[in-house]
């Protein structure tokens, strides 16, 4: 193949042709449509992929990656729970009671899920309450608050609150509902409305004497784990030999959310997608506009010993040229784009809804593999009908009447 044939002439389609200027402008269309499409795939992606992992962290902190709950009745207790630490050294377990409860100060009421807690085991595995402990000398009948909370009741530092609970104690002729006098100590901010208006920690002695558990039994132990997809394998066959409790993942846990995120991500991918096909086809008309404008010499670089394939070649390196080159500055300008959403507050989230009030953009290798090879494929595919079309010109018919 003669490779200098090939460039000498790619190089001449490339230039701006005055004659037939449409056929240039629709190469530079072709150009712009593939670059805007990759740069739109590129953020989409990244912004989709932060507003995941944004609202996993938040339920990490809330909801934990593991939790062990009982299968029947007093399955998870101190023995269970001393045998996972030395069988698990590199878990962290937290036990818990837990309890819906309603809290009243003043005149002002609210509801929520109280937690029982050992905050030295609590603290390492959940850093929004390890942060508002910070500081603070906790006692039994002690309390923190989610600022949804503090916010409805107008909570103050040490005032009392009163807590009523589910359970009900007899009174004479009549049943009512537990009550106890707790002290407001701090706040905690997770950055989800629902979590800062509902839940509410306290010591697990106050628990246990409140609603007469048993020192020894818990609800459940909450579990952190680095890669928990991977330890719940281990934890699920220890526990069916000790003790009969189950453990449930994060995922499990909030597997419609995450997976309608997945599809909304993948439909996305699939829309996005078609921008570069509809830009492809720009490709498409260029280079047949191109093959019809240039028949003639075609046919005499036929004639004089080009062979089909630099022929083809020709027009399938012009193709892939306009449609790279768009790639390549679509990946410029969508990390351009990423780089000036995450700098500037450009776009503003309320925070009580999304978590966060900043755009959270986070890329992953795969997604952007997957766009540069979709759109690479697209581009080929869109050169290489044109390319074979040159080809099947008649020389002696073009030559005799052109």
């Amino acid at each position: 193949m003669n490779k200098e044939l090939v460039n000498f002439i790619v190089k001449k389609y490339l230039k701006f042709d005055k004659k037939n200027p449409f056929i240039s402008i629709s190469a530079i269309l072709a150009f712009i449509g593939v670059a805007i499409g990759v740069m739109v795939l590129i953020i989409t992606m990244a912004i989709m992929n932060g507003t995941a992992k944004e609202f996993e962290n938040k339920l990490f902190t809330m909801n934990y990656p593991l939790s062990i709950y009982p299968k029947f009745q007093n399955s998870v207790d101190k023995d269970l729970l001393k045998s996972l630490e030395e069988e698990f050294p590199n878990l962290k377990f937290s036990p818990y009671l837990s309890s819906q409860v309603i809290l009243q100060s003043g005149e002002s009421m609210n509801g929520g899920m109280i937690f029982g807690i050992d905050p030295k085991r609590e603290a390492p595995i959940n850093s929004i309450y390890e942060k508002a402990i910070k500081n603070l000398q906790l006692n039994k009948y002690d309390i923190v608050v989610g600022d949804g909370i503090k916010q409805n009741l107008y909570l103050t530092q040490g005032e009392k609150v009163t807590l009523y609970f589910t359970s009900l104690s007899p009174t004479g002729l009549s049943m009512m509902p537990k009550l106890k006098r707790f002290t407001y100590k701090g706040s905690f901010k997770s950055g989800l409305h629902a979590y800062d208006k509902t839940y509410v920690y306290t010591s697990i002695e106050a628990l246990q004497t409140l609603l007469k558990k048993p020192e020894a039994i818990y609800d459940g132990i909450h579990v952190y784990s680095n890669d928990a997809m991977k330890d719940i394998k281990p934890l699920k066959e220890f526990l069916a030999l000790n003790g009969g409790a189950g453990v449930v993942g994060w995922w499990q846990q909030n597997g419609n959310f995450f997976a309608a995120m997945e599809m909304e991500k993948k439909a996305l991918f699939i829309v996005l997608m078609l921008i570069i096909l509809v830009a492809s086809l720009n490709i498409i008309s260029s280079l047949l506009m191109t093959v019809m404008s240039r028949r003639k010499e075609i046919a005499l670089l036929l004639s004089m010993g080009a062979t089909a394939n630099e022929v083809k070649k020709i027009f399938l390196k012009l193709g892939t040229i306009i449609g790279f080159s768009g790639i390549i500055s679509g990946v410029a300008l969508g990390f351009l784009g990423m780089w000036i959403l995450d700098t500037f507050n450009i776009i503003s989230l309320p925070a009580d809804v999304y978590g966060t009030s900043k755009l959270p953009l986070d890329l992953s290798s795969l997604d952007f593999i997957s766009i540069v090879i979709g759109a690479a494929v697209i581009v080929l595919i869109s050169s290489y009908y044109p390319a074979k079309k040159a080809t099947n010109i008649d020389v002696i018919d073009v030559l005799r009447n052109e």
